[in-house]
């Protein structure tokens, strides 16, 4: 069986439950080199790299490779898992969201060349559904749908830009939108479970720090690990033979 790719930052409990003892590669590719931690189950990209006092910055993170990486290894779906920004107040910090679109005003990166392809920008329904059930097993609540709306970064937004963005969509962030693109170009079904980690800037009076973003990420990331075991038993269950 194929396995399930998963990119994320560098907060999702590297080393426990489902992350414990999977092996380090480099993997090679048309676009340079990935690093990748692999078990028979799972392919897993940390998207800032696996060194918190020297993450790599939105702007600078090679999503060709990362991508390109897990589709030589032959993942069949891939699981994005983001730290997100609130356009909107319903959507308070602590919650989980599964966006069914996104917008990306700045071109992004592709793996497109000569060869013409032009894709119909999708998430996986299939993902999507799957990611849904798994929080519901969990007993979590999950917002099902919502509009992601992706900036350049590394900077945060001005006030002036989130209201403009809030008028369109429902989240922010600098890196979703990018690897949707590239999966897709990549013939690989892909859906994210985003972490509501702050309300964008102005959206309340108390100032936006990376602290307070960096705390909220960290207390879903237990949550976010939950299902995404759920997830890969589920899909491990179904696709065991039965027995005679």
């Amino acid at each position: 069986m194929k396995p399930l790719g998963i990119i994320s930052g560098t907060v999702l409990l590297q080393g426990k439950g489902i992350f414990a003892g999977l092996r380090e590669e480099t993997v090679e590719t048309d676009f340079g080199r990935a690093a990748v931690f692999c078990s028979t189950a799972i392919v897993f990209v940390a998207r800032h790299g696996t060194d918190p006092r020297r993450p790599i910055l939105p702007h600078r993170i090679n999503h060709q490779a990362n991508l390109a990486a897990m589709k030589k290894l032959g993942v069949r779906e891939i699981l994005g898992v983001y730290s997100t920004g609130a356009l909107k107040r319903r959507l308070k910090p602590g919650m989980l969201v599964v966006p069914d679109d996104y917008i990306m005003p700045a071109a992004g990166p592709t793996i497109v060349r000569e060869k013409p392809v032009h894709i119909v920008p999708i998430l996986s329904a299939e993902v999507r559904r799957k990611w849904l059930e798994a929080a519901r097993d969990c007993d979590m609540d999950c917002v099902d749908g919502g509009i992601y709306w992706q900036t350049a970064g590394p900077r945060f937004e001005t006030r002036a830009e989130i209201g403009m963005m809030s008028q369109f969509a429902d989240l922010v962030g600098m890196t979703m939108a990018s690897e949707a693109v590239i999966a897709q170009e990549l013939e690989i079904p892909f859906a994210p479970l985003c972490s509501v980690d702050n309300y964008a800037h102005g959206l309340e009076e108390k100032e936006l720090t990376l602290e307070k973003i960096l705390w909220h990420a960290r207390h879903n990331a237990e949550a976010i690990l939950r299902i995404l075991t759920r997830y890969i038993e589920t899909e491990n269950r179904t696709a065991a033979p039965a027995l005679i």
